[in-house]
């Protein structure tokens, strides 16, 4: 229904999605009635030898097998192929009018246009090559192209996209190449344009950096050139599809049991928490665990650079900076939003990843009554994570004595929990430290909980467990039994004690 329709006089078309009329052809020969919806070819065949387009057939195909898809790298023919067709169908349909289609609608058009563009072009292909190539284009117009068949795996943690012809992705902790390649750097940059477009945001020569989101929630990082010389560089990490829950990480190996049964409770008694850790650690994963226990009548605020905290609660309110213009103007910051969240009557302030003078409003809001609030810090340890607070309070411009901002420091967060990603790419919770006071002018802390390694297995798999470091109660004792959490959380403790004996 998209294509051009010829009849008699060899200038009719569809009533709907049609492109403007071209100046009238040559009527067909006779009897060579034309009745699929593809435009005719511009260069007619020879009078000696008519050829009538083959009747529609529709292709099914097998299902490729995934390690088929994955593991297959697609010949320089292949893409020659697709080229012609995508060019063909490109000027045979109107896009204007394919958008207002549903997807699924869409996508048949363009596999009925695309089956008659290979029949009349006659192109040898087997049967799964022309259902892989119908695809792929109907992916390249509909979707995000190549990337797609990525996107549907959840399997993966990372796709990074190094230019047309490098595509990496991460499984299971380790990093791998993939045989998926974009036609050229340029389809690779619409891609992108068409990921960023969608929450408001552009990548071009003028804004060649940007943060977006899919519509799953992933994170999407895009440098094009001319910061990145050898093609534009995307990075998309994934979140399953399936929300992962502390239980779940149990199973993984994340926490133990009684280790999760702790974070339960000190999630559910709001304490004041920041999550540490190195990039890929799972920082954002285990924020996300952390807010199921949060109760449903709880307001709670979340501020993000890009929208990607997925949380159950009912009510909860969403806030996401903005960069500035074309004129640099309109710029809206990770501080604003912290300062205004003070004015939106907040139970709890979630702050998905605290990177600059922001961190000051976090502490605020920690000290003025907003108990339960949360935040996650790249850094390798529960100590480093208090430096790396002091020095971006000092980014700020803040001319405070150092023991004032330690002060407020212990007087904000209740616990650390720092996650990290081993060299065997598993990722793990390796501390769950608490902040309890000050002796002079150091910040004194605590571990209740430790991940020791003890080796590794035959395929290179690093052994440990969670222990306990033998504290029957911690700082948050109080604040637990104001809960009526003391009994759960003293036989969660105990337990892990009897388990390290």
């Amino acid at each position: 229904m998209f294509g051009k329709r010829g009849n008699d006089d060899g200038n009719r078309f569809t009533p709907e999605f049609r492109q403007p009329a071209p100046a009238p052809a040559a009527p067909p020969p006779a009897g060579s009635a034309d009745t699929t919806v593809l435009a005719r070819p511009a260069a007619p065949p020879p009078p000696s030898a008519p050829v009538a387009p083959p009747a529609r057939r529709a292709v099914e195909a097998p299902p490729i097998a995934p390690e088929a898809k994955r593991g297959r790298e697609k010949s320089e023919t292949y893409y020659d192929t697709k080229s012609q067709v995508f060019s063909a169908l490109i000027d045979t349909i109107d896009l204007s009018q394919l958008a207002k289609l549903d997807p699924e609608t869409a996508r048949e058009e363009i596999r009925d246009i695309v089956n008659d563009i290979i029949a009349i072009k006659n192109f040898a292909m087997s049967i799964a090559e022309q259902e892989e190539l119908l695809e792929d284009i109907c992916n390249d117009v509909l979707g995000y192209g190549p990337l797609e068949p990525l996107l549907a795996r959840d399997d993966i943690a990372d796709i990074m996209v190094n230019g047309s012809k490098n595509v990496y992705i991460e499984v299971n902790g380790k990093v791998e190449q993939t045989g998926i390649r974009f036609r050229d750097n340029q389809q690779l940059l619409n891609i992108c344009q068409r990921i960023v477009s969608q929450v408001g945001r552009r990548v071009d020569e003028s804004s060649p950096i940007c943060d977006a989101r899919l519509p799953d929630g992933s994170r999407v990082n895009v440098i094009a050139p001319p910061l990145a010389i050898d093609g534009t560089a995307l990075t998309i990490r994934k979140f399953k599809k399936d929300k992962l829950t502390l239980d779940q990480l149990v199973k993984f190996g994340a926490i133990s049991p009684q280790g999760a049964e702790v974070l339960k409770i000190i999630g559910r008694v709001r304490c004041n928490i920041v999550i540490s850790g190195g990039t890929g650690s799972g920082k954002t994963t285990l924020l996300n665990c952390l807010t199921n226990y949060i109760d449903r009548d709880e307001r709670v605020i979340t501020c993000e650079d890009s929208a990607e905290l997925q949380l159950q609660q009912p009510h909860v309110v969403r806030l996401e900076t903005r960069p500035p213009n074309l004129e640099g103007e309109g710029e809206v910051t990770m501080r604003d939003l912290v300062k205004n969240c003070l004015r939106m009557r907040p139970e709890r302030i979630i702050v998905g990843e605290v990177r600059g003078p922001e961190v000051f409003d976090l502490l605020q809001a920690m000290n003025t009554g907003h108990d339960g609030s949360m935040g996650t810090i790249h850094s390798n340890s529960p100590r480093e994570c208090l430096n790396r607070i002091e020095s971006m309070i000092a980014m700020g411009g803040y001319s405070l004595p150092q023991k004032t901002v330690r002060e407020i420091v212990v007087g904000s967060i209740d616990v650390i929990i720092q996650a990290a990603r081993l060299r065997d790419g598993s990722r793990r919770i390796t501390h769950i430290t608490e902040v309890i006071g000050m002796e002079g002018d150091v910040i004194i802390t605590q571990d209740i909980v430790l991940y020791n390694i003890k080796g590794e297995d035959a395929n290179g798999r690093l052994l440990g467990e969670h222990v306990s470091t033998g504290i029957g109660r911690p700082h948050f004792w109080d604040r637990a039994r104001y809960y009526g959490e003391e009994q759960r959380l003293a036989t969660a403790l105990e337990a892990m004690e009897k388990r390290a004996d």
